[in-house]
């Protein structure tokens, strides 16, 4: 593994999701100069060596296996990598897309990363255009991306997409189509070995695919790390109850409910599915039952994402009635498309809900600035996917995080050791 130069890791940030990749890559030339450090260290040691002779060495290694005539830095020194390629972004009058790389990417394994729900102002055409693009518009930015890469010489192709793009439109009713595995089938067929996502709405979309590889990342502890700072875990002062807000998300609400070691309960909503949801407030909801007790508890819910927040705010609101002292909800994809921020502000000015605890996988600023937004940073989740991918390390502890989840909880209470808060701190 090159410590000091990783020549062949690179990352292609299509404009909406360029504000996460540059958090991401912040996290990776943290963890490569950590790795770097911590080996040098261990192999000086080790082999009785000057560190400083080590490192001269490593770089010397480095530099006879790049392609380049040498590698820019100095000989003795850590050489920071350089992970983000130069890329310009043309946006056409008529709407068309063009990505045109200005490094040179053969050979190298490549990430390109997106964020089809920035809905921000975005600069185009070297800042000329300031532009606010669709969900189709990214997809379709992506798409171009993707094409030039391959048509560069990259040997692989991964994509970084933290919200995956019409994954509501994942099971066939009637007279559909399956949106969700037809992008599957347009990425394998521009030969994307991986993809890489957060929270997907439906298990059924990994199996739309043949040859490529879908991770499936959850923000589980990122969200039990932020609700550990309002809420008392160890249920000495407080009360907790997770609430499945419906019969889709139980799953995530029982795994919250075991991992937390607290009781579950679950909303059962009647809908008209003759009516179509327009806003939060016109949905097809006609009435709600509670399934378990909240009274005088405070009531946790999870769903993976929020579009117009009208049925979240039901059940908070109907939560509030039945008596529950706090209402908090996790969302791991925050859209609050519409005016959903107005309705949800108007909600907690009237004390239906204490918080809500999204990630920053959707790149949204008004939210930021909301007292009752909590935002949990799932960057360096992706991080560490990318660099174990990269140099083809095991993700199992990645993907099931009930261990380290279990050792927050312990943490949490101030009776614990404090092995286990040097444990979480580390990982």
């Amino acid at each position: 593994m090159p410590y000091s130069e990783p020549t062949n890791l690179a990352i292609v940030a299509c404009p909406g999701g360029e504000s996460f990749a540059n958090e991401v890559i912040t996290h990776l030339r943290h963890m490569y100069k950590h790795r770097f450090t911590l080996k040098s260290d261990v192999i000086a040691k080790r082999y009785d060596l000057e560190k400083d002779k080590l490192v001269q060495q490593i770089n010397l290694e480095n530099d006879l296996k790049t392609s380049d005539l040498c590698i820019r830095g100095m000989i003795d020194k850590y050489r920071p990598p350089a992970f983000k390629v130069n890329t310009r972004f043309t946006y056409f009058a008529n709407g068309e897309f063009k990505a045109e790389l200005l490094d040179c990417i053969r050979g190298k394994d490549v990430y390109i990363f997106q964020d089809v729900e920035n809905h921000e102002p975005i600069a185009m055409n070297d800042g000329k255009n300031i532009m606010r693009f669709s969900v189709n518009d990214h997809v379709m930015n992506l798409l171009v991306t993707i094409d030039a890469v391959r048509q560069a010489g990259a040997d692989s192709i991964t994509l970084v997409l933290p919200v995956y793009p019409y994954s509501r439109q994942h099971k066939k009713k009637s007279r559909e189509g399956l949106t969700a595995a037809l992008l599957g089938h347009i990425y394998e067929m521009m030969e994307v070995k991986r993809i890489i996502t957060l929270d997907l709405h439906s298990r059924e979309i990994v199996n739309a695919f043949s040859h490529t590889h879908c991770e499936n990342l959850h923000a589980s502890y990122q969200i039990i790390r932020e609700l550990a700072k309002v809420v008392d875990l160890t249920g000495k002062t407080e009360d907790l109850v997770v609430v499945s807000p419906d019969t889709g998300a139980i799953d995530r609400n029982k795994f919250y409910a075991t991992g937390l070691k607290k009781p579950l309960a679950m909303i059962y909503k009647e809908r008209d599915y003759s009516i179509v949801t327009q806003d939060a407030k016109n949905t097809n909801i006609k009435s709600i039952k509670l399934l378990g007790d909240v009274k005088g508890k405070v009531a946790f819910l999870a769903d993976d994402m929020l579009g117009t927040g009208g049925t979240l705010l039901k059940a908070m609101t109907f939560l509030h009635e039945q008596g529950a002292t706090k209402v908090i909800a996790a969302i791991s994809l925050p859209f609050f498309t519409g005016n959903a921020i107005e309705l949800f502000d108007e909600a907690y000015k009237k004390g239906l809900f204490y918080r809500i605890i999204g990630t920053n996988a959707v790149y949204h600023e008004e939210l930021l600035k909301r007292e009752w937004y909590i935002s949990t940073n799932v960057s360096g989740l992706f991080a560490n996917v990318v660099t174990r991918l990269h140099h083809q390390q095991s993700l199992s502890d990645l993907l099931d995080n009930r261990s380290i989840i279990d050792k927050l909880i312990k943490v949490s209470d101030p009776d614990s050791k404090k092995d286990d808060a040097k444990t979480i701190e580390k990982e």
